[in-house]
């Protein structure tokens, strides 16, 4: 019995312990940034950059120890793909360069897949940090592709972080890349994952770092439902924060909780509550660092302040809005190389533009575009097409007036899509236009076209015309295609079963570099409807 009575009071007093302990209020800062895209090098202006945004970390780290707080780092994903310096690379020195930056997590996004699975793999090698989707499922094993949370141990604090990535990745990455993955929906995974974190963990914090974007007042329109879907979708309390990417906006709130439109660089942020989910979003490419500060006590996370930090933005007149930060001199040291082999490869002009060519997503996703009409001309030189079409989803940058690098092109063309062709009947063709010519405005999946007309009825596609001709039921025609839309991305129909279906191996910027080189100067003027 007396051992029983001491064995009895030790555990109460272990209890009291636990909870004397758990009851003592403590402080995280959650720093975060998202949508990368290739920025590890300072733009031509010196606004960010990796080694500016090292000392701008060290420094926020540092001040938040000699206040007590512990401190994490994540990433809403979508490291690869935007500047040809890294994207000849594969990205290594922005996973590396997050690596020095010691980020504790990221999410993978979708344009992780703008490379084959082999290249993630040997990505996720070189950051050494977990690199998050719990809802990418192996179809063969039917169990998690990718790690899919971390538990991570910070002073008295256990923080669970989970990834998800947009289930849109099934539809506008390449299909080719994500052979055997299928994209879950994102609330039915994290309710029953974090449930079980919970049981066997008990964390102090539940986070997810996603990759499906913020739509306000859950607006998703044609996008897959996001980040405000998810916190109203969830159990009020499975989740304390969710730090996002995609949407590629600063998420900013009014006092009525609408989209904060006022929002600048340098003013201050309030950050988006759902269902009493804390959601934030940094932007893009690392122009600013968001930095949460949290009070947890007694199984409550109180959010005390937040701020999206500017890393060297410059306002219209050419000044820092902020002190100017200093790059850091080992990042700087580290990245240096990269930059120069990557410039390297593409120094030296390929032509020259007359004019401005619009690139602007608020341009190639909702009408017809020079730009887009000058990328399928190049495609139907090379594969000797009487026409051709792309989605505006794969323009991804302005041609400005001038000199034209290859720089310039694989900013245009960064996704290594190959260029193939189909031969079609009359009677083919129209059933194809049918489906495709019917994709709506702003989506990644609206149809540029060119040297085709046609009009879109009720039911049917009429008056197609090619080269200014009428088709014929009967007739033959030869039709550009890069290999992306052609394998189904972006919903098209995939084609790459067709008897006629031709992959050249060519690649959609090297085209387009030989159509300048052969062509120069170009000017708008020859590719207006």
């Amino acid at each position: 019995m007396r051992r029983i009575s001491t064995l009895l009071i030790s555990l109460s007093l272990a209890s009291c312990a636990q909870l004397n302990t758990s009851s003592e209020a403590q402080y995280l800062t959650v720093l975060h940034t998202n949508d990368n895209h290739g920025r590890f090098w300072q733009n031509e202006h010196g606004e960010y950059g990796m080694a500016a945004r090292k000392t701008l970390i060290d420094n926020l780290r540092a001040e938040a120890k000699s206040k007590g707080q512990e401190v994490i780092l994540l990433s809403g994903g979508d490291i690869n793909t935007g500047i040809p310096e890294s994207d000849l690379q594969f990205a290594e020195p922005d996973f590396k360069g997050m690596k020095m930056l010691g980020y504790d997590a990221m999410a993978i996004g979708n344009h992780e897949f703008d490379n084959t699975q082999d290249v993630l793999k040997q990505q996720i090698e070189w950051a050494e940090f977990p690199v998050l989707s719990a809802n990418i499922i192996d179809e063969k094993t039917a169990k998690p592709a990718y790690q899919p949370y971390t538990i991570i141990d910070k002073g008295h604090l256990k923080i669970a972080v989970i990834g998800l990535t947009t289930v849109d990745t099934a539809k506008i990455a390449n299909p080719d890349y994500i052979a055997g993955l299928k994209f879950e929906e994102p609330a039915t995974i994290t309710e029953k994952l974090a449930s079980s974190i919970k049981a066997q963990y008990h964390p102090d914090v539940t986070i997810a770092v996603t990759h499906m974007g913020h739509y306000h007042n859950a607006n998703f329109g044609i996008n897959a439902p996001g980040d405000v879907t998810l916190a109203r979708t969830l159990p009020k309390g499975t989740l304390d924060l969710i730090v996002g990417g995609h949407s590629q906006e600063p998420v900013c709130v009014d006092e009525k909780g609408d989209e904060d439109t006022s929002f600048a660089p340098g003013k201050a942020c309030k950050p988006d509550n759902q269902n009493g989910t804390w959601i934030m979003q940094a932007h893009e490419w690392g122009k600013y660092v968001g930095k949460a500060e949290f009070k947890i006590q007694d199984g409550k996370v109180e959010l005390l302040s937040y701020a999206l930090i500017p890393v060297n933005l410059k306002d219209k007149t050419g000044n820092f809005v902020n002190p100017e930060i200093k790059p850091d001199p080992e990042m700087l040291s580290f990245l240096t190389p990269y930059q120069e082999k990557g410039a390297k490869q593409l120094e030296g002009a390929v032509g020259h533009a007359v004019d401005f060519f619009d690139g602007e997503r608020s341009t190639v996703r909702f009408k017809q575009s020079p730009l887009a009409d000058l990328i399928i001309a190049a495609q139907m030189a090379a594969t000797h097409a009487d026409f051709g079409i792309i989605s505006g989803g794969g323009i991804r940058a302005s041609i400005e007036a001038g000199e034209v690098s290859y720089k310039d092109i694989l900013k245009v063309h960064p996704f290594k899509n190959r260029i193939t062709y189909v031969e079609w009947t009359g009677k083919e063709l129209a059933d194809y236009l049918n489906i495709i010519a019917r994709y709506p405005p702003d989506s990644g999946a609206y149809l540029q076209y060119h040297n085709i007309t046609f009009t879109v009825g009720q039911d049917t596609i009429e008056n197609i015309k090619v080269n200014g001709a009428q088709i014929k039921p009967d007739g033959k025609y030869r039709m550009s295609i890069n290999s992306y839309n052609a394998s189904g991305g972006d919903g098209y129909p995939s084609l790459t079963n067709n008897p006629t279906y031709v992959d050249t191996s060519r690649t959609d910027a090297e085209v387009l570099k030989e159509y300048f080189q052969h062509h120069s100067p170009v000017a708008t003027s020859a590719f207006r409807f």
